[in-house]
């Protein structure tokens, strides 16, 4: 059993913003192998008053009652919010346990350390969402990394941690796409509300890619991350040696350098092994999901 906090900038169903926080959620809600010990809100995708709201309204609509969600900070001006205090409680109460799972801006991960400079030992490890090694291109348009440059500062602090840190790129997201193929697959079974669900809090964000982009489909960047927590074996280990700074992190850049006397290593996987048997666990995690 995977004891889990997951640390998300969800903004599923509201105008012209990603799903892939939602969705997440979803995945983690339907496997019988997560303990989700609590949701932490952050800002990344939209503000924070926001992303709370929304993911109160989704609680509300999914009749989630006993699950806590905490509105973290609204800046990295000011680190300190319910969501910090949160996520130091969880780790001190259950030292060595808990996987993090963060796919926002990381302000309310550095905030928990400021309130304690044990947090982040007391975690079993920590799974992002976000950076880049490259440019990010999706159809000849090139995409602004968006999670590590919300707060750079926080992402490194949490990159150089000395946790054990693993962090799905925006890049081997890429390997995700949530296309006609997956649509089709939700509108075939109509016996699943939740598919219902996911249909019309994800169709608008569908078509805005497609005009933005030129593509049918959307990627699921942060169900990559949740997906990696409980089946890390669909996935390379990539050990990496980094140098980024605060200022390198202003834009998601993850600079590798295995010369270096002053990095720091991270996991960085490049590929998503079988994505037939990754759509499938997606696909049965939501299934479970009731409405």
């Amino acid at each position: 059993m995977h004891k889990v906090l997951f640390d998300c900038d969800n903004t599923m169903g509201l105008k012209n913003c990603d799903v892939d926080d939602g969705l997440a959620l979803l995945y983690l809600l339907g496997r019988d192998d997560i303990e989700l010990l609590g949701v932490t809100t952050t800002f990344g995708n939209s503000t924070i008053d926001m992303v709370y709201n929304n993911t109160k309204n989704m609680f509300n609509e999914l009749n989630i009652n006993n699950l806590p969600m905490m509105k973290g900070a609204p800046s990295g001006e000011d680190r300190q919010s319910e969501a910090s205090e949160y996520l130091v409680s969880m780790a001190k109460k259950y030292p060595g346990e808990i996987t993090l799972l963060a796919t926002g801006s990381l302000t309310n991960l550095l905030g928990a350390y400021e309130l304690d400079n044990s947090f982040f030992d007391n975690l079993k490890d920590i799974v992002l969402m976000g950076g880049i090694t490259e440019p990010l291109i999706i159809n000849g348009k090139n995409l602004d990394e968006l999670n590590f440059s919300c707060d750079p500062a926080a992402s490194y602090g949490v990159l150089s941690s000395n946790t054990k840190v693993t962090v799905l790129t925006g890049h081997i997201c890429l390997q995700a796409l949530f296309g006609e193929n997956e649509y089709k697959r939700l509108m075939e079974d109509s016996s699943k509300e939740i598919y219902k669900y996911i249909k019309r809090k994800t169709i608008a964000w569908f078509e805005f890619i497609m005009e933005e982009f030129g593509i049918k489909g959307f990627y699921n960047w942060d169900v990559v991350a949740a997906l990696y927590i409980t089946h890390p074996e669909l996935f390379d280990e990539n050990i990496k040696k980094l140098v980024s700074t605060p200022e390198d992190l202003k834009k998601g850049y993850l600079v590798i350098d295995s010369s270096s006397n002053n990095s720091y290593e991270v996991n960085i996987p490049t590929k998503i092994k079988d994505i037939d048997k990754f759509n499938d666990l997606v696909f049965n995690a939501w299934g479970k999901v009731e409405v």
